[in-house]
């Protein structure tokens, strides 16, 4: 595997799956393949559960690992050809990423959307220069549209939580103060639609997620009815996408509290299990009674984060 972005990626989800469940149950079993080996960790962006389990499972594996935070020690990048660099970016990625390159075997990159520019940001200009100069494997740690490794590792949650063969999953937009980046939810819908799940995405109307995501997931714009009889709920908050209208992409159109996850949204649900990637604004995203709920799986989902990376690793180290 060269490049883990998409889905598509992973191969066979059975396979990727059973895989999960194997180094779950011996983490050091393929200790050999990174012995002498150095990942690279690239964040332009804050993070906690990646950073940590992204490491956690480079070392797992035998890897030494470098961890590269760009804003804080690194010179500042430009990243747009044709620029006049006269301003406070020191040094190009273009430059910048084949040095990168000459120092590791493989490259994790974290750079999230700017959401001023959506053709920009659907582009995935950052990521792809380094897929394209580093001449190493890369991995998304979270890029402007996508986040390939929560998405595998909440639908190992999944696997192991569900009750029934084919489950009602449920992704639901939540308030929030800030504009966020559509990845999460891009991703989760993704993988959802590429696994055995009845798969419901809700939201307020204009808040449609892109079509290439979204596949052919079931879109319903009553939340009530969307969540009845789920058995999972996922929550997340999304700015707009800017999909029905260019113009509102990476605003906040919406700020409905109604959409909170309360109890009593839960108790529309199959006795449903709360899912949130982390980390979630309490009172916004969902009320501290759900979150703190036996029915919350959120700090389970989070532990899985090491098992998907574990497999991506482990399948990058193999393809060398």
């Amino acid at each position: 595997m060269k490049s883990f972005i998409n889905v598509e990626d992973i191969g066979d989800l059975r396979q990727a799956l059973a895989e999960a469940q194997e180094i779950k149950n011996d983490r050091f079993k393929y200790q050999h393949l990174g012995k002498n080996k150095t990942l690279m960790m690239i964040f332009f962006n804050n993070s906690l559960r990646t950073r940590l389990s992204t490491q956690k499972a480079a070392m797992n594996l035998g890897m030494n690992v470098i961890v590269l935070d760009v804003n804080a020690g690194a010179w500042k990048l430009e990243t747009e050809r044709g620029v006049i660099m006269d301003g406070d970016k020191s040094e190009h990625l273009l430059e910048a990423i084949p040095v990168m390159g000459c120092y590791c075997d493989l490259i994790g990159v974290r750079s999230f959307a700017g959401l001023s520019d959506r053709e920009y940001d659907y582009a995935e200009t950052v990521l792809n220069q380094f897929i394209k100069y580093s001449g190493r494997p890369v991995f998304a740690m979270e890029t402007a549209t996508v986040h390939p490794l929560q998405a595998f590792a909440d639908l190992i949650t999944i696997e192991e939580y569900k009750k029934t063969a084919r489950p009602k999953v449920v992704l639901t937009w939540a308030p929030h103060c800030r504009a966020l980046p559509q990845a999460v939810p891009n991703s989760f819908a993704q993988w959802m639609n590429a696994a055995d799940v009845d798969f419901v995405v809700t939201h307020p109307e204009g808040y449609e997620l892109d079509p290439k995501f979204v596949g052919n997931a079931r879109v319903e714009y009553n939340q009530r009815k969307a969540f009845e009889g789920a058995d999972f709920i996922y929550a997340k908050n999304w700015s707009n996408p800017g999909v029905t209208n260019l113009a509102d992409y990476g605003k906040i159109t919406s700020k409905d509290m109604a959409w909170t996850v309360d109890a009593e949204h839960m108790s529309w649900t199959n006795d449903g299990k709360f899912m949130h990637c982390l980390p979630v604004r309490r009172n916004l995203i969902v009320t501290d009674e759900v979150i703190e709920s036996p029915n919350s799986i959120v700090i389970p989902e989070a532990a899985n984060r090491e098992i998907s990376c574990s497999v991506v690793i482990k399948r990058m180290l193999e393809s060398l």
